[in-house]
């Protein structure tokens, strides 16, 4: 028996309504980002969005400004390399107080296109990014030709002893490596690469070392300050 006009409309109603429901051009989506804010220099209060990817960690705002309270928030003229870029939060940091060079290295190609983003948004013109493995361009830095290095891996890896030993030689006696760890280093173990910890921070599972490149007979010695919540 053919259906009744008020039927046949009822359905013709629906199927427009379902076909208006669905996305005729439905826009893909892009990786998952989040947004790091740099706390310190000319691009203070900046938010960036960042990928989230599985293994970065974004050192915390916290962190951060205990480090630049260490090493001082002028960093006129200093040259300084983010070895394992990542988000490129440390690199940045250093670039907005003042830096004259900050070589940022990272090997995954999405991330690198990521930083090249960020400095691009920014007119960062001081920041180049270069896509390799960390410790083989560190190792190819002339001898005491940076001032500052970044190291702050995945934690999962086994670059922490060539990334430091790479990044010993890159730096001047007096220059200086900030080193994110999931262990404290010891002071012996540092003295052997001809480094000191001047300041150690822990904050969470993360051990934060400001390590200053010594000469051979300079004591190692380290301050220690405790975390939000720990005691020292």
């Amino acid at each position: 028996m053919p259906s009744s006009p008020s039927k046949r409309a009822s359905k013709d109603g629906a199927a427009r309504h379902a076909a208006a429901k669905k996305p005729q051009n439905p826009v893909p989506k892009g990786p998952p980002s989040h947004e790091i804010r740099i706390i310190g220099g000319q691009w203070r209060r900046t938010r960036l969005k960042v990928l989230d990817k599985p293994g970065l960690r974004p050192t915390p705002d916290r962190v951060r400004e205990t480090l630049f309270n260490w090493l001082g928030q002028d960093l006129s003229g200093w040259r300084c390399v983010d070895a394992f870029a990542g988000t490129g939060v440390l690199g940045l940091e250093a670039a907005s107080r003042g830096s004259a060079h900050v070589l940022m290295v990272e090997q995954d190609a999405v991330l690198v296109r990521d930083l090249q983003d960020n400095a691009t948004r920014l007119k960062a013109n001081m920041v180049s990014v270069q896509r390799g493995d960390a410790v083989s361009t560190l190792g190819r830095l002339p001898a005491g030709s940076v001032d500052l290095v970044f190291i702050d891996p995945p934690f999962d890896g086994p670059w922490f002893e060539p990334a430091l030993k790479a990044a010993a030689r890159a730096v001047p006696v007096g220059g200086w490596i900030y080193l994110e760890a999931p262990v404290a280093w010891p002071a012996e173990a540092l003295a052997a690469l001809g480094l000191q910890c001047e300041r150690h921070l822990k904050a969470g599972a993360v051990h934060a070392h400001l390590l200053q490149r010594v000469s051979p007979e300079s004591a190692p010695t380290c301050i220690a300050i405790p975390a939000e919540g720990d005691t020292p």
